[in-house]
């Protein structure tokens, strides 16, 4: 497969398991780029990327930044704080406005699930989800994917196990969706109240006790707890979240073998992760970083191959 079956990228559920495979291999050879002195390609000398961020994000959105320029596109950023769509601007004609401007593609985060789909239904430009809700953030969910694969050698036939909020996490769904794509197994572990009831109808098993999903799995992604996201308290208090769903040292090291930790950012340092986990050699959070530009780069290469 030479080129992606989609021509924007608006959740894992879209792709195929051989659009993974071909973004893997693209992205491949970009790390092998951005470990160059120069770490600069010429290959979309031609193409104008605009970064509209509804939501606010720090690594998602200097991830993209980098990948884009690492590939030499030519990079407008727009922040909603500071727009128009504070005095009363729809989306569609926020978007318009930025496309006559002669932009091909846009990245987006959005605070409402759906946004990016309903983009690509009503303007002519190359769509990426950057995270729209709580629905999905398919870049995540293939960085993560593309980083078990570089630990562990392949991700078919893993076990994961994805912990914490699952119910306000597009990083949860992403990651269910990109990992039973090529065969892994996943459950998910969290307090019943930060588990969507719809959950096992994706083919996920669920597991309350922290300790039997951590004996259970090969690799544990840890996600935060998203107090931005609850209008109610899920659980009595982050004292307890911790006590019940944290991942500390002496959990690890109690287990019969080595697992791999892995977690999207920003980490709650003490709440879902100690600092000696964070930190430790069983972790590839600053992988999942590195590797999140490459997977960028791959997805936005061969997006733009597609642009007419």
């Amino acid at each position: 497969m030479s080129e992606l079956s989609v021509d924007h990228l608006l959740g894992i559920k879209y792709l195929q398991p051989e659009d993974i495979e071909l973004i893997f291999e693209t992205a491949d050879r970009f790390k092998e780029v951005i470990n160059r002195p120069i770490k600069k390609v010429p290959s979309l000398r031609d193409i104008t990327i605009a970064n509209i961020f509804f939501e606010n994000s720090t690594r998602t959105k200097l991830s993209f930044e980098l990948a884009q320029k690492r590939l030499s596109a030519d990079v407008i950023s727009f922040s909603a704080a500071q727009s128009s769509v504070k005095k009363g601007e729809t989306l569609i004609d926020t978007v318009n406005n930025i496309l006559a401007m002669k932009v091909d593609m846009v990245v987006m985060r959005h605070a409402n699930a759906g946004a990016a789909f309903f983009l690509s239904q009503n303007v002519q430009a190359c769509i990426i989800n950057a995270g729209d809700g709580a629905h999905e953030h398919p870049t995540q969910g293939l960085l993560d994917s593309y980083s078990i694969r570089e630990k562990l050698g392949s991700v078919a036939g893993k076990k994961v196990v994805i912990v914490g909020d699952i119910l306000h996490s597009r990083v949860a769904l992403s990651n269910i969706y990109a990992l039973q794509m090529q065969g892994a197994e996943v459950k998910v572990c969290g307090p019943k109240t930060l588990v969507p009831r719809f959950i096992e109808s994706l083919g996920v098993t669920v597991e309350s006790n922290l300790l039997k999903a951590l004996k259970w799995c090969d690799v544990a992604n840890i996600l935060r707890v998203q107090n931005e996201r609850m209008e109610v308290s899920y659980f009595p208090s982050t004292r307890e979240y911790t006590q019940q769903y944290g991942v500390n040292k002496t959990l690890l090291d109690s287990l019969d073998r080595e697992i791999v930790i892995m977690h999207p950012g920003p980490i709650n340092r003490g709440v879902e992760m100690t600092s000696d986990v964070a930190d430790s050699q069983q972790s590839v959070i600053l992988n999942q970083v590195e590797n999140g530009v490459a997977i960028r780069m791959a997805v936005i290469y061969l997006l733009a191959s597609k642009i007419k």
